[in-house]
């Protein structure tokens, strides 16, 4: 074994010197081991120089076509709330888009104390809608990591915005602070509706449905360039190159963890939730059974409010939605 050993040295030190840079000797001695000391200078060197490629400005047309379409999605679904009812459970996350909440029993109950009972229903608004996601909003994408202690010293803003104001998009832009003050906050419901014919609800319907599918084209687009995190088991979002530290995970089994957040790879439906619900066509009856519920479709909340005002739904959705589908057993 020894001879053996003495051999295939051998054979090394016969190797040039022009081909030995592709070969790595590793040893288990003490001496040989990284000092991270003298190499957290170039590090933090590194991640300065990495920070001058930011914002690339290929992608500044994107974000605002994002904030745009964002604009437009608001100011559409708190006119179509309006004229079609939108129903939020008393008891769960449960939306429902039609003149009464359907009675389909998979609500938890209060606290969770029941299983499968029918959902309290009381009036909904924006929200239901479009589920606001907020992260912390940082002063440059590469900055210090935030510590526990200092979850107050910092904003809280919507990630859509967080994530164009990275990409380049101007903080003093009037569009901009319009977008923080109105329209992320639901319209006052006591507000008589204004009074519209079916073709101008049609056409706010596909001009609604047109910005929601721009605003999540181009979210997806700027998560190819700049980085976005989500924890695994929160719905915590966090816009930039790593998560932050303050521990505020609810999950109660982890909460050995001290409440820390195990970040991965955020999606377009972290940052911009679908809201899945039930869909009623045409051959449904008036409200839904818990008899059919495995004949009901679902659908986007945003999809579906447009399509009640006269939108036409892309292909995408149809699989989802069953629009060919039978109709429940009596």
């Amino acid at each position: 074994m020894i001879l053996r050993n003495r051999k295939l040295w051998s054979n090394f030190s016969m190797i040039p010197d022009e081909m030995s840079e592709g070969f790595r000797f590793y040893s288990t001695k003490s001496n040989s081991r990284l000092d991270f000391k003298k190499l957290r200078p170039m590090i933090l060197n590194r991640i300065e120089e990495r920070s001058k490629e930011y914002p690339v400005k290929g992608m500044l047309q994107v974000a605002r076509e994002v904030l745009g379409a964002r604009n437009a999605l608001y100011d559409g679904v708190s006119t179509l709330i309006n004229h079609f009812p939108v129903w939020s459970c008393k008891y769960c996350p449960e939306v429902y888009i039609g003149e009464g909440g359907h009675l389909i029993q998979t609500c938890p109950g209060y606290r969770h104390y029941a299983k499968n009972k029918v959902h309290n229903w009381v009036k909904g608004g924006i929200n239901d809608v479009i589920v606001p996601v907020e992260t912390y909003h940082l002063q440059k994408m590469f900055q210090k990591v935030i510590e526990h202690h200092e979850r107050f010293d910092h904003d809280r803003i919507p990630a859509i915005l967080e994530l164009c104001l990275q990409a380049g998009i101007n903080v003093n832009d009037p569009t901009l602070s319009l977008s923080t003050t109105s329209s992320h906050s639901p319209r006052n419901d006591n507000n008589m509706p204004e009074s519209l014919s079916d073709y101008d609800l049609r056409s706010l319907g596909i001009r609604t449905l047109k910005a929601w599918e721009i605003l999540r084209s181009g979210v997806q687009k700027l998560l190819l360039v700049y980085p976005a995190r989500v924890c695994k088991h929160c719905s915590e979002v966090h816009v930039g190159p790593s998560g932050h530290k303050a521990r505020m995970c609810g999950v109660f089994k982890f909460e050995s963890w001290n409440g820390a957040h195990f970040w991965e790879k955020a999606k377009v439906d972290n940052l911009v939730p679908p809201n899945i619900v039930w869909f009623r066509r045409r051959q449904d009856p008036p409200v839904l059974l818990d008899s059919g519920r495995n004949f009901y479709g679902h659908s986007p909340a945003v999809v579906d409010l447009c399509s009640k005002a006269g939108a036409v739904v892309p292909s995408k959705y149809h699989c989802m939605m069953k629009m060919d589908g039978i109709t429940a057993p009596v």
